[in-house]
């Protein structure tokens, strides 16, 4: 009798301890899928209000790759993103995206050779959010069921409100002041050091691609304001580029030339019309500076673009300014990354 009792006592316990097993596997299902399933609404720079996952692990960037990633490499967040560069970027000349990311290597390019999305692709990869810069391309995606992010920046400091979007978005809104608040600081110490100086000595600058002869982006026109220069083709214009002719480069005379790649210097070198050129003549040519993306144009590194300028542009007054000390700074706060004085060297020859 007593050996009975024993024996059903036992079944009872083992009965109660799987129901528990079972229970407790079954509520950390339920958490798992809960966590895995929650949303949060946010609204992104066209005022669209969109529902995406509260905390996304695989994020896509769609037409202007390179300058998107950047933003996200800002956030520390580069291993989120699950694309490869386009076919359309040279793996040489932007060997620092995958360098800030190396877990893009072997990702699949996720548009075509227009830019325009690869819907089967990116349901493949299905993303917790897609970011992109091209309104055009938002209703084919979102028809695919594909949480789409847009992000605006037209305006100078449009990158603060991006950051902003990104921080609320990464669940990282520290991360974005911080950015935000190193923007400012950057921006207001090298104003005050250039402030003093009369128009008449400040240099003539002119940022373009000698081989199309064109000045490309309007952003140029800011950041050679912020460090102290003038720039020859801001007239108040509005658009993104501006084309121009070798008579009126030689009209403009630049005392400064800054290329956008460094093809360019071997055009320079080889026509004899440039011969003439105040900036030619007295060897003050430049390339732009390519880490995650061409300092010169739209990039999360815009606040060391405006160091190097000014820099560049009065490199006396700005003697104690260590440029390289500034950019392993940047990249280790935002990036996560520690950049050698090698490379540091290599992004700011813009020889890529």
């Amino acid at each position: 009798m007593k050996n009975r009792k024993t024996a059903i006592c036992i079944i009872i316990i083992s009965v109660i301890f799987v129901a528990l097993i079972a229970f407790s596997g079954c509520t950390g299902k339920q958490a798992a899928t809960s966590t895995a399933q929650a949303k949060k609404n946010i609204t992104d720079m066209a005022g669209r209000n969109i529902e995406i996952t509260s905390h996304p692990s695989k994020v896509a960037t769609i037409g202007s790759v390179p300058m998107i990633n950047s933003l996200i490499f800002g956030m520390g967040e580069g291993d989120k993103i699950v694309n490869a560069l386009p076919s359309s970027f040279s793996p040489a000349r932007w060997k620092y995206q995958t360098i800030f990311a190396p877990t893009m290597v072997g990702k699949p390019q996720l548009q075509n050779a227009n830019r325009d999305p690869n819907i089967e692709e990116l349901l493949k990869v299905s993303p917790d959010v897609v970011f992109t810069m091209d309104k055009g391309n938002i209703e084919v995606m979102e028809k695919a069921g594909l949480p789409v992010v847009f992000l605006s920046w037209r305006e100078p400091e449009d990158v603060k409100k991006v950051m902003q979007l990104l921080g609320d978005i990464f669940d990282k809104p520290e991360k974005a002041k911080e950015y935000i608040q190193y923007f400012d600081d950057t921006l207001k110490r090298v104003q005050t050091a250039v402030a003093g100086i009369p128009a008449e000595e400040k240099p003539k600058v002119l940022y373009c691609s000698a081989k199309t002869l064109t000045q490309p982006h309007l952003i140029v026109e800011w950041w050679t304001d912020a460090a102290g220069g003038i720039s020859v083709t801001n007239n108040g214009r509005t658009t993104e580029s501006v084309e121009f002719s070798i008579e009126q480069m030689l009209k403009w005379d630049p005392d400064i030339l800054i290329l956008s790649e460094p093809k360019d210097v071997d055009i320079i070198n080889k026509d004899e019309r440039f011969s003439k050129v105040k900036a030619v003549v007295n060897k003050k040519v430049y390339v732009a500076p390519v880490g995650a993306h061409t300092w010169a144009n739209r990039t999360i590194e815009q606040p060391l673009t405006i160091l190097w300028a000014a820099k560049t542009f009065y490199p006396e007054q700005f003697k104690d300014l260590d440029i390289e000390k500034e950019m392993k700074d940047f990249y280790s706060r935002f990036f996560g990354y520690q950049l050698s004085g090698q490379e540091a060297r290599e992004i700011i020859s813009g020889t890529l």
